[in-house]
């Protein structure tokens, strides 16, 4: 080229800049990305041809701080200066008025991948752009291309002496962040840590630092070395291998574990990724390795995490790329909702990018894609239920939340998913819905009963497991929804009763007949409490030593658990009962007291011992269940007890001495 051409790349140009850097405000660092895969396309094109077989093909990133300058080269098919004009003048600036087309009545959020901006991203912080290029065709020259804003450029003669291609961004002012080594290298890292062409890092002015912290070292050293040799001692070793002859590394795994085949990955493997991935020293539970051709081409690995049972702050991650290239985390129209507690990465090439959210619900190949997703999800459950037993019995802690999760918002999920969920009892035994009605058989009918806290509610657990019932733990936030979802499921559906929901499961098989009467005890128990609406029942329980058992409705107490979990403010009345055991030797007797004052107190013992085998007792019924605890015992000592309203009055009568003192 014997002269400076200068031109103008489209009328258009002025219009489009402003727009492509509004909408990406948020993602401006997406340029680093669209450079870098630029080259690693022309390093892959140079390899299509059949070249380069015994060339060190790289893609090299520079940053240079003191000159402003982030420097993208590569060592791929270059360009002549007729491409150059076609695939930067016209061919790329098209792309990028197809890529402000895509946008046109979008919100920024719903585009998915912002791909197809490409090479015009560098103007999004550069506030100028050079290229300079030489193409592989024998006796092309190079060239080299500059534009200060995007819209006017000139061509010329340019010095590169190797195929490929040289593109230097001179980083505008507002947008310095750039310059810094931790910045350019975390964006490296984000969008480009699995491409597939090799990618080196250099930062001048850190290693220019580095080789004068190494030197100073170095210099101290030899001070040291001298005095040692005047005292006549061993010279200490200087080791130290200078930072400027270290063989540098790519910073990009080129060959991820999620392409290779499961059989040749080793569980090491696995977990070294999973730690990479998601810069953690935690081991993952178990993972799913993905590895689909037809009828989509799909690779990727799923990681079963340490999942809390009330989900709180728990986040999953799924890494979305599209040839080794990062796109987005979480897209749940890909990835199934429920499944976005995992964490994993999944490379789909099939996937439509820079569409919106919208697009990607219709996309019948994006619903098959998710749909073989949870496929694999369950049927990787399914084996290991069957086939390791033990270990998925270990894991069900942790995963069971999500799983629920899945059967309630998946039907297919559930359907496939169903015969291997677990109930965890008591003892700490694991048993299918149809193990635990087997082995409760004649017990429980169709009802499972089940307890929110095995410590706290241990009195009431033991009077079921006494009678050989198991009891299910459930504890996790999700598991009222759950119990709701698998009754309501059809006609056969097991009934779910927390252990001081019902008394079926605790009662006495004989025909034993009572000479007290329900109505009576009912009437007794509401004058002493005080609770004119308190429902007493009276029922023959198997423990004959258990004096009464709280009873709470099951459904009403759901209903204010979801209300309170879900932030409302509905009011639902409290639905409990009062069951006194009619074969309790001590529950006779009371009935039979003639002495009021101790009648009263035992009533009043009774009620709060049954309430407490359900839940503590808290403020004021605390303090007097505490009180008459104390009173009880000076009675049963021979110590005389006063009344509580005659201590309150001698107490307010010796505060008015106090007061006539004073006066």
């Amino acid at each position: 080229m014997d002269k400076i051409k200068s031109g103008n790349i489209s009328v258009e140009a002025k219009n489009i800049m402003p727009v492509i850097k509004k909408w990406l405000y948020s993602d401006k660092d997406i340029f680093i990305r669209e450079m870098v895969s630029n080259a690693s396309d022309a390093i892959t094109k140079y390899k299509v041809m059949g070249l380069g077989g015994d060339e060190n093909l790289s893609i090299t990133v520079t940053l240079d701080k003191e000159n402003g300058n982030l420097i993208f080269e590569d060592n791929g098919i270059g360009m002549t200066a007729e491409e150059l004009d076609k695939y930067i003048n016209q061919v790329a600036f098209s792309g990028a008025q197809e890529f402000v087309k895509s946008y046109a009545g979008s919100e920024d959020a719903g585009i998915i991948g912002h791909f197809g901006l490409g090479f015009y991203s560098a103007f999004m912080a550069a506030d100028k752009v050079s290229i300079d290029t030489l193409s592989y065709v024998e006796s092309a020259e190079p060239v080299y291309w500059e534009s200060e804003d995007g819209m006017s450029y000139t061509i010329q003669d340019g010095t590169r002496q190797q195929h490929g291609t040289t593109i230097t961004l001179h980083i505008m002012e507002e947008e310095q962040e750039f310059l810094n080594a931790y910045r350019v290298r975390e964006t490296l890292d984000k969008y480009c840590a699995y491409m597939p062409i090799p990618i080196y890092f250099v930062d001048i002015d850190g290693e220019k630092e580095a080789l004068k912290a190494h030197e100073k070292r170095k210099e101290e050293h030899n001070k040291k070395l001298e005095e040692a040799v005047k005292k006549d001692e061993t010279p200490p070793e200087f080791t130290e291998e200078s930072p400027d002859t270290k063989e540098r590394k790519p910073i990009n795994e080129i060959n991820p574990l999620w392409f290779k085949a499961p059989k040749d990955c080793t569980d090491e493997e696995y977990i070294e990724t999973y730690r990479k991935l998601f810069r953690t020293p935690e081991k993952p539970l178990f993972w799913i390795h993905l590895n689909v051709d037809y009828p989509f081409n799909l690779k990727g690995i799923l990681y079963f995490p340490h999942i809390r049972r009330d989900f709180a702050g728990q986040e999953g991650e799924i890494k979305l790329y599209n040839r080794q290239v990062f796109v987005a985390d979480n897209i749940k129209e890909i990835v199934p909702e429920f499944l976005m507690v995992l964490k994993g990465v999944i490379d789909c090439p099939d996937l439509p990018l820079n569409v919106s959210r919208s697009f990607l619900q219709n996309d019948r190949q994006v619903r098959q894609i998710s749909r073989h997703i949870a496929k694999k999800v369950a049927d990787k459950l399914n084996d290991m239920f069957k086939n390791d037993r033990k270990t998925y019995e270990s894991y069900w802690d942790d995963i069971h939340p999500f799983i629920k999760y899945g059967c309630m918002r998946d039907d297919s999920f559930n359907t496939a998913i169903k015969d291997s969920i677990i109930l965890k009892t008591t003892t700490g035994d694991y048993y299918t819905y149809e193990e635990y009605f087997s082995k409760n058989e004649g017990k429980v009918g169709k009802k499972i009963y089940y307890t929110i806290d095995p410590a706290r509610q241990a009195a009431s657990v033991e009077l079921y497991t006494s009678q050989g019932v198991d009891v299910v733990v459930v504890d996790s936030l999700i598991d009222n929804n759950y119990m709701s979802f698998v009754e309501y499921s059809g006609e056969e559906a097991p009934k779910f009763l927390r252990v001081d929901a019902d008394i079926e499961g605790i009662k006495h098989d004989g025909d034993e007949e009572s000479s007290l009467s329900q109505e009576d005890m009912q009437t007794l128990f509401r004058n002493s409490l005080g609770i004119e609406d308190l429902e007493v029942k009276l029922s023959p329980l198997a423990d004959e030593s258990l004096c009464a058992f709280i009873t709470e409705d099951e459904h009403m107490r759901r209903f204010k658990e979801l209300s309170v979990l879900y932030g409302q403010n509905a009011t639902f009345p409290d639905k409990f009962s009062l069951v006194l055991n009619s074969r309790n030797p001590s529950v006779k007797a009371i009935a039979a007291m003639d002495d009021k004052k101790m009648q009263d107190l035992l009533i009043g013992q009774v009620y709060d011992l049954a309430r407490m085998s359900s839940k503590p007792l808290e403020n004021e019924d605390l303090q007097n269940f505490l009180a008459r605890s104390r009173d009880m015992v000076s009675m049963l000592a021979g110590v005389k007890v006063e009344p509580k309203e005659q201590k309150e009055e001698e107490s307010a009568n010796d505060d008015k001495s106090k007061d006539n003192k004073v006066e």
